[in-house]
């Protein structure tokens, strides 16, 4: 084969293209949106799925960040330590998300923008709602795994999420040519309308918005476009006006203090400096005579920003002045992008909740496909040990005439009883009627003698009564759609509760 045979000749705009649109998919996809299901970017799913594989649950000691950001770079995520820490950071940061699926232990940043400390300082561990209602059901085969980058490891596809965590936690993300921004909700609220979709599918946006009433902010803030909030529910698009909260306070000296005790989301991080310095430039520019003093008082307690008035001011003016100046008023982009079957798509509360609770009957059917079908083994082999429990002197005699184990099994499980000495004709015809299944064989082979005191044999007949409860259970959740969303609804409620 020459040289001239191996050069591909295509057009190279062509070319541009398709390599663009490959890389830009592979961004889409890959890394940049949630998947509606579990609503999280694959970072976070591996990074969790890392933690759960190296056992660091939220009742064992913290393991440093170092040792999570390397094995998931190791064995899931080749594309950088940074991004794998940034993303364990964040989700450790009760500002940043509804509900934190990290448990940080040391600096991992503040809501003033100071960035966490080195991997090598911080420390980590699964906060126990997402060990509970992430990662628990895994080992049930309810999701599909895939093979890694290096076809080493086996991955999950997307985490067993119980509850709908793209509204839960909200996301942000720049893909090429489209970008998420998914605000975060009240966790009961949530779950409130879930059920609510669940009782009835044909259920309205503005109806859902009974229980979900709109976005629920880690810093807190008001909107106050609340009209438009259906709109944006609606479409997944839209723009939330949000305000910082502000109180007056009287000072000894008779004047009035403004005080911002709640910020709007977007003010987080570095935001917060620049406020302060844009209410200063108010002063400094003469915008405003009103302002004496400007102090950040805030602590681990919450925000508190004090400015101090001149006792003629008019609070009311001022703050309205602030509301227009200021990012003490500031507006949030929505759009709901995240990945559905397998392609990004803009969604409403609606879509979302009907992919999150089809994703949870998807779930619950291989939850309970796989315990049906360990309780039905269970059950066979319980009831060949009752009845080997019934004729036990007959398989010992069976036992000690056999030559070897395949001779002992074929006749347990075929009637053979070639080669076998047996003490009379009656055990050599009882024998070749017995017709045990393989795995009642192996299970009576591997009985320990002890099982045959009276009560060893009394607690087999109850344990195999609560196998056949088991099976009549998980038969019902299985067949009845109604017995299936109970479970789930209550799956539900025990979080919300927890």
């Amino acid at each position: 084969m020459n040289e001239q045979e191996r050069i591909l000749k295509t057009e190279y705009s062509e070319e541009m293209q398709k390599s663009f649109i490959d890389y830009a998919m592979s961004v889409i996809i890959s890394r940049a949106l949630p998947d509606v299901r579990d609503g999280l970017k694959p970072v976070q799913r591996r990074t969790l799925y890392d933690m759960h594989e190296l056992g660091i649950r939220y009742d064992k000691p913290y393991r440093k960040s170092a040792r999570i950001v390397g094995d998931t770079m190791g064995k899931y995520h080749p594309h950088g330590d940074s991004s794998i820490y940034e993303a364990l950071v964040v989700m450790t940061q009760d500002f940043k998300k509804g509900m934190p699926l990290i448990d940080g232990h040391g600096n991992f940043g503040n809501i003033e923008g100071d960035g966490a400390a080195a991997m090598r300082y911080t420390e980590a561990r699964l906060e126990q709602v997402t060990q509970e209602a992430f990662l628990s059901d895994l080992d049930k085969d309810v999701v599909d795994f895939i093979p890694n980058f290096d076809e080493t490891e086996k991955e999950p596809t997307v985490l067993p999420v119980k509850i709908p965590n793209l509204l839960v936690n909200g996301s942000e993300g720049i893909a090429v040519g489209m970008v998420t921004s998914i605000p975060p909700h009240n966790l009961g609220e949530v779950v409130d309308a879930a059920k609510a979709y669940m009782l009835n599918s044909d259920i309205s946006t503005a109806e859902l918005m009974r229980y979900l009433k709109g976005p629920d902010f880690p810093t807190g803030g008001i909107v106050i476009n609340k009209d438009e909030l259906l709109e944006i529910y609606e479409t997944g698009v839209g723009k939330i006006k949000l305000r910082g909260k502000v109180e007056f306070e009287k000072s000894k000296a008779g004047k009035t203090n403004v005080v911002i005790t709640e910020i709007p989301y977007t003010m987080i991080g570095l935001n917060i400096s620049k406020f302060l310095s844009d209410v200063a430039a108010l002063a400094e520019t003469k915008k405003t005579q009103d302002i004496l003093d400007i102090s950040n008082q805030s602590s681990k307690e919450g925000i508190r920003i004090v400015i101090e008035l001149r006792k003629d001011a008019d609070p009311e003016n001022f703050v309205n002045l602030l509301y227009k100046k200021t990012r003490l008023e500031d507006t949030f982009g929505v759009n709901m992008l995240a990945i559905s079957d397998g392609r990004p798509e803009a969604m409403g509360l609606k879509q979302i909740l009907k992919a999150c609770i089809d994703f949870q009957f998807e779930v619950a059917t291989r939850k309970y496909n796989n315990l049906l079908a360990k309780e039905l083994e269970r059950k066979e082999i319980q009831e060949g040990l009752i009845k080997a429990c019934n004729v036990i002197d007959l398989i010992i005699e069976i036992l000690r005439g056999s030559k070897d184990r395949a001779m002992a099994k074929a006749c347990l499980t075929e009637g053979k009883t070639d080669g076998i000495k047996f003490r009379s004709k009656e055990s050599k015809i009882m024998a070749a009627q017995l017709m045990f299944a393989e795995n009642q064989a192996n299970a009576i082979m591997e009985m320990r003698l002890y099982k045959l005191i009276g009560l060893e044999l009394e607690a087999l007949i109850n344990e195999h009564e609560e196998t056949m409860a088991n099976i009549y259970r998980y038969e019902d959740i299985l067949e009845n759609h109604d017995s299936m969303a109970l479970v789930i609804m209550n799956e539900l409620d025990e979080i919300k509760k927890k």
